[in-house]
This record gives C-alpha cells, structure tokens and sequence, in this order.
C-alpha cells in the first residue's frame, strides 16, 4: 500500500509541466501556469528526506496531466506503481501487491497542491511568496550543483487553512520554466520532485486518465 506521504507528493506533483513564462519572478509565473496550461507530459526524480536532511528514498518516473482533475504518475524505480486521477476517483495501484486504493477526487483536493492541477484558486488557498534558493530548503532536499540549484527562483505556497498533512510547498522556476516541487509535511520531512522532458503540448488520450483494477487485484475504498 503506498505510503501517505508518497501520495501527498505525487498528487503535489500534478501541477507540473513545460511553460516559458512571460513574468519574471516566481509568483507570477506560477500564477500563469495554472492559468495557461492546460495539459502537459514530462519525467521526473523524486527525492524524500528526513528532517535532518538524510537521503531515505529516491524514485523515478513520469507523469501526464490534464485539467481539470485528470493526471497519472508512473512510477518505474524503485518499486512498480501508477497513480490516476480520473475526474472523479483517485487510484493507487501499487503493482507488487497488487493492491489498488481509491477514494474520491473531492477528498483529494481542497487547499493541497492538488487543487493546483484542478485549477484552484491559489490566493483563495494559499499565500504565496518569492523565496531565495537557500530558505527554500532545494538544497536539503536534493542535492544537485550548486549553480543547479541557485539558478531556480522558488515561490512558497503557504496554505490558508491549516488543518491539511502538509506545511508547505514550493515551486522552482528556470528561466520561467516549471523545473522542481517541494513539500514540506507535519513531520519535517521533506520531499522533491524535478522535472525533465517538459511536453506542454503533448496529446494525451482520455484513456490515459482512465483506471481499470487488475484481474485478482485487491480493491481498497476510501470514505
């Protein structure tokens, strides 16, 4: 069964895709990417850390996204797993146990960074703010060249309502391009995701955001 916290930064993860934007700080073009991208494909590296900045586990994939309320993540290492909004249903399927989870998409969004794929209103939701590379923590959560790392400008996306699993997120900008995701959950630990082979324009079939369980699959359904 996947773990809580995986999926709080898959579905984080969602809102990511290729985008140059026209603003030149972060808040803004975060802002016109939720506004102007309505579809996108792109491979990622995610990296968990605990509090103290130790590396715990880091995994590779890709996703694909489709607003509103449509995404899948594929996740190829360590471990097998798929992970499907369908507009309605969230779906996580991990492939070892052949075990699927399913709960409904309205539980799944609110102020989280999930609301951000469906097209929620970020300042309604959350307070934003442009940060430097070092109080965004990029460096702690995965460690990359330094100019790697420097060379994003982040924005910080405080949740308005504080009852969520999450304390913050942050989003890197290069060259106003979509480039990394952080969450930052009620643990302290933090986990980041960064992203490659930006498609902003790829045609994605609406079966991609369709799920089927698997014959013999054991099927978990949460209020």
């Amino acid at each position: 069964m996947l773990n809580l916290n995986l999926r709080r930064v898959v579905m984080a993860a969602a809102l990511s895709g290729g985008w140059a934007a026209a603003q030149a700080d972060a808040v803004g073009s975060l802002r016109q990417f939720v506004k102007d991208v309505q579809s996108g494909r792109a491979a990622f590296t995610q990296t968990v850390t605990s509090p103290d900045g130790k590396r715990v586990r880091k995994s590779q994939g890709a996703l694909e996204f489709q607003r509103p309320n449509r995404f899948r993540f594929t996740y190829n290492t360590p471990t097998e797993q798929v992970i499907v909004g369908d507009g309605k249903q969230v779906w996580l399927y991990d492939v070892d146990l052949n075990q699927v989870t399913v709960r409904p998409m309205s539980d799944a969004l609110g102020a989280t960074p999930a609301a951000v794929l469906a097209g929620g209103a970020l300042d309604k939701d959350f307070t934003l703010k442009n940060v430097t590379a070092s109080s965004s923590g990029a460096a702690s959560a995965a460690p990359m060249p330094q100019q790697a790392t420097t060379s994003l400008e982040w924005v910080e996306a405080l949740p308005r309502h504080k009852e969520g699993q999450f304390q913050s997120m942050r989003v890197g900008f290069r060259q106003g391009q979509l480039a990394a995701l952080e969450i930052l959950d009620g643990f302290g630990q933090r986990s980041r995701l960064d992203f490659t082979q930006f498609d902003a324009k790829a045609a994605l079939p609406a079966s991609r955001f369709q799920f089927v369980p698997p014959a013999g699959a054991d099927v978990l359904k949460q209020p």
